[in-house]
């Protein structure tokens, strides 16, 4: 790859894998507006390790903290991290499942060459964001989270699965709708999507191995590049949900899924969906 393009998708990728916008929408306007060829199947691993390498070292307190509640579970003990990790892993079964599922019935592969699939969930997904937001209460924060809760978060994070959703999007959207204060919707958000993005990344390594892909420098630099605005990306973010609403965020996912529809009903060709 170019360093151009490598230097291009680390950004685009460290910001809208956590921003609530719709990081599909945005990897689909890339090829449509550069010409470039797709980056390929590896290229997309180092860049979901980054992006996980960012998560886990910004929350790295809350990591240790788990990793600790869950080994004092093993041990019989049980205490309020070990209770959110086990909240967190009952958050991320509607994922798994439902992204088996998906893939046996050759959902993904079809919706890979849809790209208005994309552009109608920005703007439906959007719309959400903004309406979750402006009346969900904000009365519960993560020491009250319970199972119910969870799995219903869990449940809006397997419908990310479908692009154009946003992961950190409807998760927080989730929250927002059963009370959490924003901060603490964004938060939990983050850290159920962990295992998630961990998962996703050793799935599409598999099949990259499988394919006979190999690790190229350009593909080590996006990773790193991407590690770097991942993390500064979540660092904005929680401190800018403190002090404003997801209103500018459902308004651009709106905007972007206008100019998504605008750009496939002119016939310019759109890549795959990544």
């Amino acid at each position: 790859m170019l360093i151009l393009q490598i230097v291009v998708l680390a950004v685009i990728q460290g910001i809208t894998e956590f921003l609530p916008i719709s990081s599909s929408g945005h990897l689909l306007l890339v090829p449509a507006l550069t010409g470039w060829p797709d980056q390929g199947l590896l290229t997309d691993v180092m860049v979901h390790m980054g992006s996980f390498l960012a998560v886990v070292v910004y929350f790295w307190r809350d990591c240790v903290n788990l990793a600790i509640g869950a080994a004092d579970l093993l041990r019989g003990r049980v205490t309020g991290w070990g209770k959110l990790a086990l909240l967190i892993l009952l958050g991320t079964i509607p994922a798994v499942l439902f992204g088996l599922f998906l893939d046996k019935i050759g959902f993904m592969d079809m919706v890979r060459t849809m790209p208005e699939v994309v552009a109608w969930n920005a703007i439906l997904f959007g719309i959400l964001l903004y309406l979750c937001d402006r009346y969900g209460l904000s009365n519960r924060r993560m020491s009250d989270m319970t199972w119910m809760p969870a799995l219903i978060i869990g449940v809006a994070q397997a419908i990310a699965i479908i692009p154009g959703t946003s992961r950190s999007g409807i998760t927080m959207s989730a929250a927002r709708a059963l009370g959490f204060e924003r901060p603490e919707a964004a938060r939990f958000a983050f850290l159920l999507g962990i295992p998630a993005i961990a998962g996703a990344g050793i799935l599409k390594l598999g099949d990259a191995v499988t394919s006979g892909e190999t690790i190229t420098f350009g593909m080590l630099l996006t990773a790193v590049l991407t590690f770097f605005v991942a993390l500064g990306t979540i660092t904005v973010l929680m401190k800018m949900v403190r002090h404003i609403s997801f209103l500018p965020f459902a308004v651009y996912r709106v905007g972007l899924g206008i100019v998504l529809l605008a750009l496939i009903y002119s016939g310019m060709p759109l890549g795959a969906v990544n």
